[in-house]
């Protein structure tokens, strides 16, 4: 299961960050798109040690160094322009301990991908919690019979809550992403538990 960011400032955003990951939230991406490079490392900064493992980079790719980040998060937009800034992207590419991943929003997009992603989002699966007028454009449950592409992990993003959350594993997504329904809640760290909770009973009922 994966936490993504508010991509703005949220009321005891670190705090709920350090819960989420004591709880025991595998990945916990960091997506700020106008944070400043000082204002991200400031927010980086303020993450535990211990956690630094669990991070993955949206922006300030070059920031992974000094804070001991390897995973590294491209948009739809970078991996697409590529081309046009090669020597960032082939470089974070390079070394195989790195965690790479990406976004898509269609299964071609998601079935054309290069075998240097280890996941990708496929989005918006629902209407978005935290977006407003963003909701799906194709069935994506009937899109995933299209899927062709086993090497990369697809990851479920997009109005996805404890109500719904096994109901998206059981038509085949790999894994889920939260962000509206953990920042939108009044209690994050509880609708966490129980989304944590939903997907540890489908896990288990398939053994």
């Amino acid at each position: 299961m994966i936490v993504i960011s508010n991509p703005f400032n949220v009321v005891n955003e670190i705090e709920t960050v350090h819960s989420l990951l004591a709880e025991g939230l595998p990945l916990f991406h960091i997506r700020k798109p106008d944070f400043s490079k000082l204002e991200l490392a400031q927010f980086i900064h303020q993450i535990k040690l211990e956690f630094r493992t669990n991070l993955v980079l949206h922006n300030h790719h070059d920031l992974a160094e000094d804070f001991g980040i390897q995973r590294f998060h491209f948009s739809e937009k970078e991996r697409k322009n590529d081309h046009e800034h090669p020597a960032k992207f082939s470089k974070l590419c390079r070394d195989k301990n790195e965690s790479k991943s990406t976004s898509t929003h269609s299964i071609e997009d998601f079935n054309s991908l290069k075998k240097d992603f280890d996941y990708a989002f496929l989005s918006p699966v629902f209407k978005s919690i935290s977006k407003e007028n963003h909701h799906p454009e194709k069935d994506l449950f009937e899109e995933m019979k299209l899927r062709t592409n086993q090497l990369t992990k697809v990851v479920a993003l997009g109005g996805i809550d404890s109500d719904n959350v096994q109901k998206v594993l059981e038509k085949g997504f790999d894994d889920v992403a939260l962000l509206g329904s953990i920042w939108k809640n009044e209690n994050p760290l509880k609708q966490f538990k129980l989304c944590q909770k939903n997907v540890l009973s489908y896990s288990q009922s398939l053994v």
